[in-house]
């Protein structure tokens, strides 16, 4: 067994506790569906493709020697992320799990056994080492990724509802913990895109500090707006009014429930009369008799 830096056995110890965070932290959002029993607007890619991802490494750190932090954590994160897609087809609709299920036969499974058919019969020794160590290095800058998929429907609606903060704070900070674990052992493919991951991360987290309250400040304006028409409708009618001095108009609140009544007398003073929704099946009966 080689001996490291210590610096190196730090990275390497904290990178594997904050990856474990960064595997817990989409508990609260799996959490959310168990309670629902239904996926929303949720989507299965990130937890594939992490889990895909978890399944190169274990394989690339077979193939290196002395990566005893690498296999540790990725085989706890195949467990987790298995775990999260079991739930997620149990509660998804059957178009989104006939979806999942797809794309899991695609790349977890046939994807990963042709790329590890192909690198055992066709490189050998150190050359098979560096050819999975590429795409370790691809598909772990998905991974960071894969959360993006979701910052279009973010800006659209406002809302970070679907894009929890704690997976976006534990990526960023197991990005700085990997780079620098890497970067000490010389090992780019470790290295390299975690210095996009930080980036991605950064970004995500500035998305959701902008648009956090968002739908707050949505529901504090709906009252005014509502006030607003109102008012605006009651002018309406002053003008109308004038005009045509018989008009006695019915006009419905917002909310549906109550009726206001606009009347106006000869002196152009408006009265608002709330009156209750049984009043009109009242006037009918009188009409009646």
């Amino acid at each position: 067994m080689a001996i490291h830096h210590p610096l190196t056995l730090a990275f390497g110890l904290l990178g594997n506790i904050i990856s474990f965070m960064v595997f817990l932290a989409p508990m609260p959002t799996f959490y959310t569906i168990f309670k629902k029993k239904t996926t929303e607007g949720f989507q299965a890619l990130p937890y594939v493709v992490a889990l895909f991802s978890c399944m190169l490494w274990i394989y690339y750190a077979l193939l290196k020697e002395d990566a005893t932090f690498l296999i540790t954590i990725n085989s706890v994160g195949c467990v987790i992320e298995t775990a999260y897609l079991a739930i997620f087809l149990f509660y998804a609709p059957k178009m989104a799990r006939i979806s999942t299920v797809k794309l899991l036969l695609l790349l977890n499974v046939f994807g990963y056994g042709l790329m590890l058919l192909l690198t055992l019969f066709l490189a050998k020794g150190e050359k098979r080492l560096k050819v999975v160590g590429w795409i370790c290095l691809v598909f772990n800058l998905t991974v960071f990724a894969a959360p993006l998929c979701i910052l279009k429907k973010v800006i659209r609606t406002k809302s970070v509802e679907f894009m929890p903060f704690p997976l976006s704070f534990f990526l960023t900070l197991g990005a700085v913990m990997w780079f620098f674990y890497g970067f000490l052992l010389k090992d780019y493919n470790i290295a390299f895109p975690n210095i996009l991951g930080f980036i991605f991360g950064i970004a995500q987290m500035v998305l959701y500090l902008v648009y956090k309250n968002a739908n707050k400040k949505v529901l504090l304006e709906e009252p005014s707006k509502v006030q607003e028409l109102s008012d605006h409708i009651i002018e309406v009618m002053k003008i109308s009014t004038m005009v045509c001095p018989d008009l006695s108009p019915v006009i419905l609140q917002p909310n549906g429930i109550d009726i206001i009544e606009v009347v106006l007398d000869p002196n152009n003073i408006v009265k608002e009369i709330k009156t209750e929704e049984t009043k009109e099946d009242t006037d009918d009966a009188s009409t009646k008799v």
